[in-house]
């Protein structure tokens, strides 16, 4: 593809400068189509050369952790940023220790975590999907395991991803917290993110830097068919998927991109600063890459968002 320059925002308080869609690696976790190791590595290095040099991981995206550890080796550190999760949520795959319920816990899955990446320190550690905030945030709890990552120099930044915006509330407060990944929330089919005296203007508040999580709603709000988008990306939610198909003929009518009007959409929000994707092949990056890369025709986004859909 051409050369194409990404954006960069800053990361909040971090000081980062990410890309605007940092890569996640559940796209080559074998969750969505088996991708294997050399793809994988070939995905990442590719995904480097062409400015996308933020990957955010998890154990819970399948084998996906083992395969970037594998595509790093031999990369300069410093050409990369790294956002890791600790999952609180269940235990998905072989690789998980143990629930990472503790400080011990979250200390010795992150350790393992960097053996597995083959990195030294992680740019961001977010604490994923807990059910219940007080034991996360009480004494000897997972906050405390992740701070003391921090002051060893193993993590970078400390934040938390997940959905309940109550929760982030909680997380804001405790002063701790560098970084944040909301998801669902802030989309071409959900604003509430955004919302006067919403996580968007706390975390502002705050200066945490922001991940947006479902950005094209697992691929129905890419333009492809989508049926088959919405069976590929698991998504059985029928509102969605009807509005989602009205959009797609908008675009049509139009000759115009929806991926491009979805992911512009995000980037007009300046409080996200990065909108990660999960890219399963070189195709879908380089497309991604487009969208996010070039500017929208004159005055589609305000008509299709006039359009009320």
């Amino acid at each position: 593809m051409a050369t194409l320059q990404v954006p960069r925002r800053i990361w909040g308080r971090t000081g980062l400068s990410i890309p605007v869609i940092p890569f996640g690696t559940q796209g080559f976790g074998n969750h969505f189509g088996d991708v294997g190791d050399d793809a994988a590595i070939a995905l990442v290095h590719h995904a480097i050369d062409l400015g996308v040099n933020h990957f955010d991981c998890a154990r819970c995206y399948g084998d996906s952790l083992r395969k970037l550890g594998l595509a790093l080796q031999g990369v300069p550190r410093e050409r990369v940023i790294v956002s890791a999760r600790l999952c609180l949520h269940r235990v998905l795959t072989p690789l998980q220790l143990e629930h990472a319920g503790t400080a011990d816990d979250v200390v010795r899955d992150v350790e393992h975590q960097l053996k597995l990446l083959h990195i030294d320190f992680l740019d961001a550690l977010l604490l994923h999907d807990p059910s219940d905030m007080a034991p996360v945030l009480a004494r000897g709890g997972a906050l405390d395991g992740a701070l003391r990552l921090k002051d060893r120099g193993l993590v970078r930044h400390v934040g938390f991803g997940m959905r309940p915006h109550d929760f982030h509330r909680q997380a804001l407060e405790t002063g701790a917290v560098d970084v944040m990944l909301t998801f669902s929330d802030f989309n071409l089919l959900r604003r509430s993110a955004a919302e006067r005296g919403g996580i968007l203007e706390q975390a502002a508040k705050h200066g945490v830097g922001v991940l947006n999580g479902f950005s094209i709603m697992r691929g129905i709000l890419t333009g492809a068919p989508v049926a088959e988008a919405a069976e590929r990306g698991r998504w059985t939610n029928a509102e969605d998927i009807a509005r989602a198909t009205a959009m797609r003929q908008w675009a049509i009518d139009r000759e115009v991109s929806l991926l491009d009007i979805a992911l512009q959409f995000c980037l007009a929000e300046i409080r996200i600063h990065g909108n990660p994707l999960g890219n399963q092949n070189i195709a879908e990056l380089e497309q991604n890459v487009a969208a996010v890369s070039k500017p929208l025709p004159d005055g589609i986004l305000k008509e299709f968002l006039g359009a009320a859909l």
